[in-house]
């Protein structure tokens, strides 16, 4: 016997709680500058997979899998598509689709950890806060490096650092993109204090979480990527491609992948990832995206991107406030704004900054009503997230 359920066995209650959940949701959607997360995506035509237990467990090279309603054929495709991105050996690469870049970031430490178990991870201080969780979960010693005022590492610092403990294998995880000023650290730069201070055992991941997925179009570009010295990069798959379901992307040279496989009799597979069992839409999502948009679609993305944030940048000089950007960068920094602002835009606020992340769906509309707020600041802003249950 098949039971098929709908909204209609609900209750009342329940069924009014859903819709006014949905109305919010659709009001929060339309108002907020600070996170770097696309709404712009339409599945619609691919709504019809949600009838499905899709999981992608096991390794997504691995053809032996007993269970068969998955699409690892799919997210191979992500993964080709972003291997090509990043200028990885073509004979040398793997990976996966993860629910983020914490994940993300975490299968590169790993990694990086299972290569080198007595090495020493250095990060900046501008890292992703689940960088720190991730080094704690792995238990790897570390040691936190001063970033520059505009939020990338400090080189001088790095190298002081490095040079004191050269007797330890060097973990570096790059950040290509940092979360409040969107810096990116310089990967080569990177490489070349390892080669100078002959650290012969080093793995550079590169942390690309927003930044990475269009590092290949920055203009003049910005060293990241496989050929510049990374060893692993992660991007998240609902920033800037967008998608219904928070996921990541992890790409890594398959060689070193090769050092921790282990096979799982019961599926018929290898299992090289973290979590095992895995969601198989979102490998599904990223696919439709990337094949309407292609490399020409995800460029325009950014240029389009590129330039709502130069004129975010100059409406919000214009009405005398000291706002700021990384060179090509997407993200505009601001300081901090009215508490009643900071609720309705749903900024990012930082100590005494906050930042707007002027995704492919942000307008210049959007920025007109957000400048034309600020200047109006002195008086209450209206409330739209008022919301309970």
């Amino acid at each position: 016997m098949t039971t098929t359920f709908t909204k209609k066995d609900l209750t009342i209650a329940d069924q009014q709680r859903l819709q006014t959940l949905e109305q919010h949701i659709e009001q929060a959607r339309d108002y907020f500058l600070g996170y770097p997360v696309s709404k712009d995506f339409d599945f619609s035509e691919i709504n019809d997979f949600l009838n499905f237990p899709i999981n992608n467990i096991g390794d997504p090279y691995e053809q032996g899998s007993t269970y068969r309603v998955q699409t690892h054929e799919l997210e191979r495709e992500v993964i080709r598509f972003f291997a090509k991105l990043f200028r990885a050996n073509p004979q040398d690469y793997w990976g996966y689709v993860t629910n983020g870049s914490s994940e993300s970031n975490l299968y590169g430490l790993y990694l990086a950890r299972e290569m080198y178990p007595k090495g020493m991870v250095y990060y900046s201080e501008s890292t992703h806060y689940s960088v720190r969780k991730n080094i704690h979960l792995l238990n790897i010693p570390s040691i936190v490096i001063r970033s520059q005022d505009n939020g990338e590492i400090d080189y001088e610092d790095f190298e002081n650092t490095v040079r004191m403990n050269r007797h330890k294998p060097a973990i570096v995880l790059a950040t290509f993109g940092t979360t409040m000023h969107e810096a990116k650290d310089d990967v080569t730069r990177l490489k070349g204090i390892l080669k100078k201070l002959a650290i012969q055992d080093h793995y550079i991941h590169c942390d690309g979480a927003l930044a990475g997925t269009f590092g290949a179009f920055i203009e003049p570009r910005l060293p990241f990527d496989f050929k510049d010295g990374a060893d692993s990069i992660s991007i998240s798959g609902h920033k800037f491609v967008g998608s219904p379901i928070p996921c990541g992307v992890i790409v890594t040279k398959k060689s070193n992948r090769d050092r921790i496989a282990k096979g799982i009799s019961y599926i018929g597979s290898l299992d090289t990832t973290i979590t095992g069992s895995r969601n198989g839409h979102s490998p599904l999502f990223l696919w439709y995206g990337l094949k309407k948009m292609g490399e020409e679609g995800l460029k325009a993305r950014y240029l389009y991107s590129l330039d709502i944030a130069r004129y975010c940048e100059n409406k919000l000089k214009e009405a005398g406030i000291a706002a700021w950007r990384n060179p090509e960068a997407i993200t505009v920094v601001l300081p901090k704004t009215t508490e009643s602002i900071k609720q309705k835009w749903q900024l990012a606020t930082e100590g005494d900054m906050s930042h707007i992340i002027c995704m492919p769906n942000v307008t210049k509309a959007q920025i007109d009503e957000f400048v034309e707020d600020i200047v109006n600041s002195e008086e209450e802003v209206e409330e739209v997230f008022e919301f309970e249950f």
